[in-house]
């Protein structure tokens, strides 16, 4: 990329957490910060602009991010469902952005090194192509980058639907990640108690 271009990192959390039965989870702890944190974390660690996307109900998860230098972005229209952030994600980038990683608040096992790669298969195809994460199987997976040329089918989306139809027809770079980093998205209490049994194991497998 030149010193004029940019690629950004839009990190969805504007979501209702419906399935936490009252809880949110991208406040749920993973180490000593909440997730949505975390994730943020990861993102600014690969040295690109990062910009939150967040429903202006959620006083919390905004207070949480008070100390990072990133972009904050309040969903008027959350409610509507993702498509909602979709838009104003892509209405808050520069014209200078050539692409913007999707990238979703609630995948605790994504790293920096991992989101990275994905832009390095960005650029190197050009700035021109979907890139889109598997797990390591190549089961598809997020995030995804979208280059410039789809903006304008994805502000035209509406309702809960995510961003498959305006990348219709496309043919992503399928980057594989490490086991399955790609795929491991934390919804439900259930999810968060498989997961933390899972990290508790690792732990005792790997002391220190």
């Amino acid at each position: 990329m030149t010193k004029q271009a940019r690629l950004d990192i839009l990190v969805f959390a504007a979501g209702a957490s419906r399935r936490m039965l009252g809880a949110d989870k991208l406040m749920q702890s993973v180490g000593e910060r909440p997730l949505l944190v975390h994730v943020a974390q990861q993102a600014l660690k690969t040295g690109h602009p990062v910009t939150v996307l967040l429903a202006p109900d959620r006083a919390n998860r905004i207070a949480a991010l008070d100390k990072l230098d990133l972009g904050r972005v309040l969903v008027a229209d959350a409610a509507q469902g993702m498509s909602a952030s979709i838009r104003a994600g892509i209405n808050a980038l520069p014209d200078r952005a050539i692409g913007a990683m999707f990238l979703m608040a609630d995948m605790p096992d994504l790293r920096s090194e991992d989101l990275s790669q994905l832009i390095k298969f960005f650029v190197d195809a050009g700035g021109d192509r979907v890139i889109r994460a598997t797990a390591e199987d190549g089961t598809p997976g997020s995030p995804a980058i979208v280059p410039r040329r789809l903006f304008a089918a994805f502000k035209d989306l509406s309702g809960d639907q995510g961003g498959r139809e305006a990348m219709r027809g496309e043919n992503p770079v399928m980057v594989p990640l490490p086991g399955r980093r790609a795929l491991t998205d934390l919804d439900t209490p259930e999810d968060w108690a498989a997961w933390r049994e899972s990290q508790a194991h690792r732990d005792q497998l790997n002391p220190g």
